[in-house]
């Protein structure tokens, strides 16, 4: 579907607007965990990069959008400049890495015209990391810690299946549902469970969708699906 630049634009900030309304009213109107916010924002801007590969944005636009979105977020640890979302002070850069990830997978694989291996990386990110949070926080009755914060079995379950689930049907769209693309989805799902459990300060938000879309592309183009 094409569409002008400007368009387009004012869809994505339809999208985000939204997303952020929603959120803020979560936050103003109901006495939910703060964290809820957080993830509403989390998992649905994630969205963008489906609008981005309907909408066949050109690959300018996404890395603009993310370097962008990348100051914002760098600024918004030191100004209150997403209250929601970011505390001033706070120790986590999951914002900044966020955005960043979205730049990365769009300058890696919209000049090659693969964008749903862009599309795979952040979804699983955003739905799965963000899913797993939430699990883990009301859920979590059995704990563990290698690096960085602590998880939970539970968590880390929903991080696994909500990966499986996000990838299998991206890869199966675009290369047919076959035993082979259910193992590689498998194989994504549980390296992003496991960089997930390795990443501490928010890097997860870059090392989850950047090594789930890589490995997805690596083991798609080995097996030349």
């Amino acid at each position: 579907m094409m569409l002008t630049a400007l368009a387009q634009i004012g869809i994505v900030l339809t999208w985000l607007g939204l997303v952020g309304g929603a959120a803020e009213g979560v936050r103003r109107f109901t006495s939910a965990n703060p964290e809820i916010t957080r993830k509403i924002v989390h998992i649905g801007s994630g969205q963008v990069i489906l609008l981005a590969w309907w909408l066949q944005t050109p690959t300018w636009m996404g890395i603009a959008a993310s370097v962008l979105f990348s100051l914002v977020a760098l600024l918004s640890y030191r100004y209150p400049i997403l209250p929601g979302i970011n505390g001033v002070g706070r120790h986590s850069l999951g914002t900044f890495f966020y955005a960043t990830s979205i730049g990365l997978l769009t300058a890696a694989f919209w000049p090659m015209n693969l964008p749903q291996y862009a599309a795979l990386g952040i979804l699983v990110m955003t739905w799965g990391d963000g899913l797993a949070a939430l699990v883990g926080q009301n859920f979590g009755r059995h704990p563990y810690k290698i690096v960085g914060s602590p998880k939970s079995w539970e968590g880390s379950a929903t991080m696994l299946l909500v990966s499986f689930t996000v990838s299998l049907p991206i890869l199966g769209f675009t290369a047919g549902f076959t035993a082979s693309i259910g193992l590689i989805a498998a194989l994504v799902a549980l390296a992003a469970t496991i960089l997930e459990t390795l990443s501490f300060y928010g890097l997860d938000n870059l090392t989850v969708p950047l090594g789930s879309a890589v490995l997805a592309y690596g083991l798609m183009t080995s097996l030349g699906l």
